[in-house]
């Protein structure tokens, strides 16, 4: 029998999943990438094929999140810029490094991203709309620079670090998940187009992951805008911790 439509069915379910969670919080990526390592890519190429399905999703995601009214494209688009960056640069330098100590520092940048978010500093300070002041705009551009590089040299687990970087100026988890897909969707266009020009992406399976990815995401904007803050951040607690522990302790 031929394995390929399994693989399309375990790359959609697993998609929507990783659709899911990418929205609300992060760390899909840390379950589509190992399915694809799985089903036979090479890690490269299962790095480069992982973008297709982010970039639908989050193509999706943007369009629900504007049709319900959440669109802070001003904030979005300064964030984008510096990320665009640094997403060219991450993955041009996407080399092989060691798996054990990636998967630790990951872990590390998680639990304090876990402890970030429950303790939640700045919930006093919710803004409906953020001002960029000077010093905040230099904290944002060197931060989601960062962020870029990360992002276009792994994409796994970025949402995790985009999380905090705009809930410390007081955004609230709604608005943060909306600047977050659209941030993700901008800077992944140019990392995928460096993946492209050295042929590293797997379309077919790309494409099967797509399909999940968008269904997930397209249902995580609904819940996110319904359910609100509170209930976003039980969400991304619970799903960092138990990412945070399985790098922790994989073998």
């Amino acid at each position: 029998m031929d394995s390929f439509p399994l693989q399309v069915l375990a790359l959609i379910a697993v998609g929507f999943v990783s659709g899911f969670l990418n929205i609300l919080a992060g760390g899909g990526s840390l379950l589509t990438l190992p399915l694809l390592i799985f089903l036979g890519l090479p890690a490269t190429v299962a790095n480069a094929t992982n973008r297709v399905g982010v970039l639908f999703q989050n193509v999706f995601a943007v369009d629900a999140f504007r049709r319900r009214g959440i669109f802070p494209a001003r904030l979005a688009l300064f964030c984008s810029l510096p990320a665009i960056v640094g997403s060219f640069l991450g993955a041009r330098l996407a080399v092989d490094i060691d798996e054990v100590l990636f998967q630790r520092l990951l872990a590390v940048i998680m639990i304090g991203i876990l402890v970030f978010t429950l303790v939640d500093p700045m919930k006093n300070r919710r803004r409906e709309e953020l001002v960029i002041t000077p010093g905040r705009a230099a904290v944002l551009l060197l931060s989601f620079f960062a962020i870029g590089v990360y992002g276009g040299f792994i994409q796994a687990g970025v949402g995790f670090l985009i999380i905090p970087a705009l809930m410390l100026h007081g955004v609230d988890l709604v608005r943060t998940n909306a600047v977050k897909i659209i941030v993700v969707l901008i800077f992944t266009i140019p990392a995928l187009a460096v993946f492209l020009w050295h042929d590293q992406v797997n379309w077919p399976l790309g494409i099967a992951l797509a399909v999940g990815n968008s269904a997930g995401g397209w249902v995580a904007t609904h819940v996110a805008v319904k359910k609100g803050h509170d209930w976003i951040k039980r969400v991304v607690s619970l799903t960092v911790l138990v990412f945070a522990l399985k790098l922790l302790f994989a073998p």
